[in-house]
């Protein structure tokens, strides 16, 4: 009786499927690397959702304000919007979230001098009327630019750095490297890599992100007290990555959070408007 082990049908068969079976891997595995690489190379399609200005646009408010601009390096201009009181207290230095640009973001900037800060407002690159090419290290290099501009009309400890979703990444680095009053991160994210890690989490984010952006990280090294103001019900960046943060440094970082809050509505809620107003008269 024949062995059907040693048969030379059943090794070609079984031949045939090992083929195919590489085949199968073959293609999922070059089809996974092509997804990272598309994923590598258009990321800030989805990351940056600048709005583009004019550079002779021409920005109009009901309060006092002025435009102006940093030039960080040659080629590059940062655009800003400086809205002041008489006597100010201090000054807050308001990063905005990932689109748009500070034609729109504006508006926020009563929240805050109505307590009596200077508030200044700052478009990324790409935003607004700011140029020059984006990069994680040139933002950092353009915020700290602004912040030593800002410095030499204010004293640090009355600087108050703001950060609003992307921009607490800003925020948080800024004051890591420096010496400001407070930071307030308002929607903050554990680490930028957790966020994409929720939308695309078959991908290697640490190897496809360009940028990292690790709030985590930086908040260990800010010296000053933060406040992070998050919503229960935010569904973008969930209230857990404000909880791991306070976490890292319980005693210098207070949790504030706003019951019923999003993602983009917190201003709506009278609560965060009364935090703010503590947080400010301190």
């Amino acid at each position: 009786m024949d062995n059907p082990v040693s048969s030379p049908q059943f090794v070609l068969i079984s031949a045939a499927q090992a083929t195919r079976s590489v085949s199968v891997i073959l293609y999922i595995t070059l089809g996974y690397i092509l997804i990272g690489l598309v994923a590598y190379f258009i990321q800030e399609r989805f990351i940056f959702k600048p709005e583009k200005l004019d550079p002779d646009f021409e920005f109009r408010y009901d309060t006092p304000f002025r435009e102006i601009r940093f030039m960080p390096e040659p080629g590059v201009t940062i655009s800003g919007l400086h809205f002041h009181v008489p006597n100010p207290l201090g000054l807050l230095l308001y990063f905005h979230g990932n689109t748009r640009s500070i034609k729109g973001w504006g508006k926020y900037a009563r929240d805050f001098f109505r307590f009596g800060y200077d508030v200044v407002l700052v478009d990324y690159r790409g935003f607004g009327k700011s140029t020059g090419k984006r990069s994680e290290r040139a933002l950092y290099s353009d915020m700290q630019y602004v912040y030593d501009q800002l410095a030499l009309q204010f004293p640090e400890d009355h600087i108050i750095v703001y950060g609003r979703s992307m921009g607490s990444g800003f925020a948080t680095r800024l004051a890591s490297d420096n010496h400001p009053r407070y930071l307030i991160l308002d929607a903050p994210y554990y680490s930028f890599r957790k966020v994409a890690e929720r939308f695309l989490p078959i991908l290697p984010m640490r190897y496809v992100l360009r940028y990292q952006l690790r709030t985590d990280q930086m908040i260990a090294r800010v010296k000053c007290h933060t406040y992070i103001l998050h919503g229960t019900r935010d569904w973008l960046i969930p209230l857990r990555h404000s909880e791991r943060l306070q976490a890292i440094n319980p005693r210098r970082i207070t949790l504030i959070r706003i019951q019923g809050g999003g993602h983009n509505n917190l201003p709506s809620f009278p609560e965060y408007h009364n935090f703010l107003r503590d947080i400010l008269k301190v």
